[in-house]
């Protein structure tokens, strides 16, 4: 497969590995305390934050929508927009890796980009996400009049640049809009119907088995079609058409030509099909984008600050095609903070990352006022009245110093997550019963062979519950545990964050009430008093924190 080169390619590729692990630390939460759970606001480099959502949101992710900076010449207040070629490119690169790292197995990103770096990026992004996971190059008409300041070809689109993460992704249907339902304006016995040309476009010679003649039923004229349009359907067809009461001869039954009768109940789904061309009135345009920022912010300088926000109603047709409602969906470069309002609206759980001070003075107003109600972009076109909630928050400081030893803010999930992830590759859910975990012990959970583990029937996820059957039930690698921070009640520096024979019999004692007691134990500590014979006899294998714990 063909792929990029540039100044600084192989330090782009080692990047994300690079980058440390930092806490996020709470700022403020609004709206309804529940909801503001699911929802967060980052403010932070968007590397570092990627980074650090890793240990809890690892492929949970079912959209991604980046508005990236288009790298277009022209330089920004909060954006730096004129990076070299080569700097974009490693800008870009390792940011995508991790969002294919918190992508679902069946999610997909979107990411909107004009002609500068579009068909870079499209390279870039094969070598990412697997030239297969192409899904379509989206083009958005941004634009609905020309203007006269071009002294080339006036650019009037961006693309939409669409990836799947595996074949398991399955795009939505489009709700049928009310002008397409207005197309069935003739009704019969069998119910509603438009017609369509009963011709098409082949001459005789090119299809002669589609030039015959049809009996006009009613005036029993014969009726043949124009030797440059043959008819649509071979005469079987039209045999099957006739018996089942498709062709249509103008209200009186009287006319000239047929038609076919397309009845709505017969349409093979109750929507519409995606297409790759998105035309202003169906996704918005640039115009009306700047006017929803200016009326939701009750300011203009976000017109200086963006040159392009995007609009509502074009970030709602991303998420109609790729979520349903409680999806997750994250915008690692939520500029005016649109994805987030729209994903809130739409009832979505959403995750946007914002840098700098724009984070609180746009973003935060922003989905302020959409917990209010705010009626703004789409929200008469989905019926939103307020509500729901979020949280704000702040990169703090690195989980792990230079060193390689734990912050003293980390607290037992913090590390929990780190720790199952490591050993299993997934996010960590605390007191997910799916996964045998038991809140306020060092269990964290049972690691499966999800290989092993039945699917769900529309094979996206692996069935792991306590009720599953015993004879379907996948295999347990291992059972994790964490001694940390007192987990067992002990605050001492040396107490129960030691394994002693103690504490590897309270282990015990515990593991044989777990979902899984057969299998071995991994425990992690800050030492370990345990001879290797008596080790290996209990089934546990013994990580020393933090030298086991990977910090990159």
């Amino acid at each position: 497969m063909p792929t990029l080169d540039w100044l600084g390619r192989q330090d782009a590729f080692t990047a994300a590995a690079r980058v440390p692990y930092r806490l996020l630390e709470a700022v403020s939460q609004h709206g309804d305390a529940q909801a503001a759970a699911h929802n967060l606001l980052i403010q932070g480099d968007n590397l570092q934050a990627l980074k650090s959502l890793l240990p809890l949101h690892r492929g949970q992710v079912k959209c991604i929508f980046i508005d990236p900076p288009y790298n277009t010449q022209s330089a920004f207040e909060h954006y730096d927009d004129n990076l070299e070629h080569a700097q974009w490119l490693t800008m870009m690169l390792p940011r995508l890796q991790l969002l294919r790292e918190l992508l679902a197995e069946d999610g997909s990103i979107w990411v909107t980009i004009d002609d500068h770096e579009g068909h870079y990026l499209k390279v870039l992004m094969d070598e990412v996400f697997g030239r297969g996971n192409f899904v379509a190059n989206v083009l958005w008409q941004k634009k609905y009049a020309v203007a006269n300041d071009h002294k080339t070809i006036a650019p009037m689109h961006d693309h939409v640049l669409v990836f799947r993460k595996t074949p398991a992704w399955q795009r939505n249907l489009l709700v049928r809009a009310d002008d397409k339902d207005r197309q069935y304006k003739h009704e019969d016995d069998k119910g509603l119907f438009r017609v369509s040309d009963y011709t098409c476009a082949k001459t005789a010679e090119e299809r002669p088995n589609l030039y015959y003649p049809i009996r006009q039923p009613h005036t029993g004229q014969t009726i043949w079609p124009s030797r440059t349009r043959v008819w649509a359907y071979s005469q079987d067809e039209h045999r099957r058409h006739v018996a089942e009461g498709f062709i249509y001869w103008g209200k009186e039954g009287t006319g000239k030509t047929p038609g076919f009768k397309r009845y709505r109940h017969l349409l093979k789904n109750d929507g519409v099909v995606p297409q790759t061309w998105w035309v202003h009135d169906f996704a918005g345009h640039t115009d009306a984008s700047r006017k929803e920022a200016r009326e939701v912010l009750g300011t203009t300088s976000l017109v200086d600050d963006f040159i392009t926000p995007k609009p509502e109603l074009l970030i709602s047709r991303v998420l109609e095609i790729a979520t349903k409602p409680g999806d997750l969906v994250l915008d690692s470069f939520l500029g005016s903070g649109t994805t987030a309002a729209v994903a809130h609206k739409m009832g979505r759980r959403w995750i946007g990352i914002e840098m700098g001070e724009h984070a609180r003075t746009h973003c935060l107003p922003r989905l302020l006022k959409v917990v209010e109600g705010e009626a703004g972009g789409i929200s008469r076109a989905v019926g939103w009245a307020g509500g729901g909630g979020f949280r704000l928050v702040q990169l703090g400081a690195p989980v792990f110093d230079a060193a390689g030893h734990i912050h003293p803010e980390v607290r037992f999930d913090t590390l929990a997550a780190f720790v199952w992830q490591q050993e299993t590759g997934r996010a960590h859910t605390p007191g997910d019963p799916a996964t045998g975990a038991c809140p306020g012990t060092p269990l964290l959970g049972i690691h499966y062979d999800l290989d092993s583990c039945p699917r769900s029937p529309d094979g996206r996820e692996s069935l792991i519950s306590p009720q599953t059957p015993q004879a379907a039930a996948p295999a347990p690698r291992a059972a994790i545990y964490l001694l940390f921070n007192g987990i067992l009640g002990d605050k001492r520096p040396a107490g129960g964050n030691v394994l002693t024979r103690e504490v590897l019999a309270a282990l015990l004692a515990l593991h044989a009430g777990s979902a899984a007691p057969q299998a071995p134990l991994v425990v992690y500590g800050e030492a370990c008093r345990v001879g290797p014979a008596r080790l290996a006899q209990a089934g546990v294998t013994f990580r020393h924190i933090p030298h086991d714990i990977r910090a990159g």
